[in-house]
């Protein structure tokens, strides 16, 4: 590659986050780096986009820091639009999203403000990671995690991904200061039982908060939770074609 690869650096948990800080400072030693991410936690908001409120993307000066820094009052895939209708001068050569504070393995995946990030790029044709840590800490330990978001952001620029095609790439929890390595993996079949607290506020209002337990139904070795589990780092391909291709020809069977 002759020049440095334009890097977009995105997140759900906000700019000011850990993890993204992280995330910049490993990408910076790759390539030239645009950062926009939202200006406050936006996690759990999926694809969701603004279509009913107006939407503002801010500089933000950094006189300090290599990259370039926008701030954005919407969500996530929002922060991707902006960046390749409005801000950046030619499309990236890698997005990366996260360190997400939490893991967004398994069903995760769906509700993820970081991998709609990641797969909005993808939508857009830019090659994308999302990263995540198991740990949902503001002050998780992101240090070991460095060596490995480089290398696995390396591979990709090397190596591209199929269209229709991004990483989900989860880390567990830190053990020991070392990893046991990287699995390619399966998403693993699992969901969450969701309960809601019932609560009254002071006025008598009765309002709910959601709780609920993550179920794992899949006892393979080969999923990213059991690489989790046995504290391997977790990397899934994951495609945003949602289509049934095993289903269709089933499918024209029936009298429709």
């Amino acid at each position: 590659m002759d020049k440095k690869p334009l890097i977009l650096v995105t997140n759900d948990d906000g700019i000011t986050a850990p993890g993204i800080r992280t995330l910049i400072e490993v990408m910076n030693e790759i390539g030239e780096v645009v950062v926009i991410a939202p200006d406050s936690p936006q996690s759990g908001m999926g694809h969701a986009i603004t279509l009913d409120s107006t939407l503002y993307c801010d500089v933000i000066a950094n006189e300090d820091e290599p990259q370039l820094e926008y701030r954005c009052s919407g969500t996530p895939a929002d922060c991707v639009k902006m960046a390749n209708s409005e801000i950046l001068n030619r499309k990236p050569d890698l997005c990366v999203s996260g360190i997400n504070h939490g893991s967004n393995a398994s069903i995760n995946v769906i509700y993820s403000g970081t991998m709609s990030a990641a797969i909005e790029a993808g939508i857009e044709g830019i090659p994308a990671i999302g990263f995540s840590l198991l740990d949902y800490s503001w002050n998780a330990n992101f240090e070991g995690l460095k060596k490995y978001v480089k290398k696995i952001a390396l591979e990709v620029l090397q190596n591209g991904l199929p269209d229709g095609v991004v990483l989900n790439v989860n880390f567990p929890k830190l053990k020991n200061n070392e990893f046991k390595g990287i699995k390619t993996c399966r998403q693993a079949r699992a969901n969450w039982v969701e309960e809601f607290d019932k609560r009254t506020n002071p006025v008598g209002k009765e309002y709910y908060w959601l709780t609920g337990k993550f179920i794992n139904m899949d006892a393979g070795e080969d999923t990213d939770i059991w690489a989790l589990e046995n504290n391997y780092i977790s990397v899934v391909p994951v495609q945003f074609d949602l289509t049934a291709h095993k289903f269709m020809q089933n499918l024209k069977q029936w009298n429709l």
